[in-house]
């Protein structure tokens, strides 16, 4: 890999795996999850719209292409980010990256429900077993400190939404035409949705510390990560861009831990290594099967968006 693309890489992984950290400190300073998802969406779009422009890219003009957008959007922006503001509310920044890692093994698990994954290798099962007896070890529902809850609970529905959304988006939106463009409507139709949650928004108390959080939010760990991703795609391939989504849960577990004191006892760490594993093996394809979309730079940036 290109010097570059390691400190593209590098820069990727710490801005996405900061958005935990974003918005724990924008909850702990004022805002509810709903501000925080709409304002999320609406900064998220700015950047994008302005990538596009500069990139000479032009949004999509079709019904069908915004229509299936729309559904990409529901599932893979709106749905997740709010989920991920409310179970922030109650876990732990570092956790939510954790928990955010079981997003491949979703996959798997709803590609083998619709008959989408077959033949799969031992590995990829046994990776799936693993991947989800590593989220159990995280909860602990057995000990009275154990963090199930419906916190928790939000944050797995966010990781399997991001999941819905990947089926959805590898059948219907495999263009790489334009990703920036197509990206920025997604965002645009995102934004649409989160308006719905306006009612549940309440009025505004944050102070200059959640301000400067959800627009760090919105701006570099949603729209500048994608343009990075993008560049890291086109330059390595997405191969090499899908080895960032390892190091997010590391990221957020240090940085929830370095700056907001988060506890982080060995049996996180075991679990979040469990997940790791887990993930790794049920990711394996066999060599001899065509990986359907998979060098669309939109659908692989898409793929990787963590929270």
């Amino acid at each position: 890999m290109q010097p570059a693309s390691t400190f593209r890489m590098a820069v990727l992984a710490l801005l996405w795996g900061s958005g935990f950290l974003w918005i724990k400190l924008a909850l702990d300073h004022g805002l509810s999850p709903a501000q925080i998802t709409i304002t999320r969406c609406a900064l998220g779009t700015l950047v994008l719209l302005a990538l596009a422009r500069a990139a000479g890219q032009r949004l999509p003009r079709d019904r069908a292409t915004w229509g299936r957008l729309a559904v990409a959007a529901l599932f893979c922006n709106a749905v997740p980010f709010a989920l991920f503001s409310v179970g922030e509310q109650t876990v732990d920044s570092g956790i939510a990256g954790v928990l955010n890692a079981t997003t491949p093994l979703w996959s798997l698990l709803i590609g083998i429900t619709l008959g989408t994954d077959r033949g799969l290798a031992r590995s990829r099962l046994s990776g799936l077993f693993l991947g989800f007896a590593g989220t159990v070890l995280v909860f602990a529902p057995w000990q009275r400190s154990g963090l199930f809850g419906w916190g928790a609970l939000a944050l797995l529905g966010a990781a399997a939404s991001y999941a819905v959304a990947f089926a959805y988006m590898a059948r219907k939106l495999t263009s790489g035409q334009a990703p920036l463009a197509v990206s920025a409507a997604q965002l645009m139709a995102a934004t649409a949705w989160t308006t719905l949650g306006l009612p549940a928004a309440g009025p505004v108390h944050a102070d200059l510390t959640a301000l400067l959080a959800v627009t760090a939010l919105g701006v570099l760990a949603t729209g500048v990560t994608f343009y990075l991703n993008y560049r890291l795609i086109a330059d390595e391939g997405a191969t090499s861009a899908a080895t960032v989504g390892y190091l997010l849960p590391v990221v957020s577990v240090s940085l929830g831990a370095v700056l907001l004191d988060e506890k982080v006892g060995l049996r996180v760490v075991a679990g979040m290594a469990v997940i790791l594993t887990g993930v790794a093996l049920s990711s394996r394809r066999r060599l001899n099967m065509p990986q359907r979309g998979a060098t669309s730079p939109h659908r692989s940036a898409a793929e990787q968006q963590p929270t």
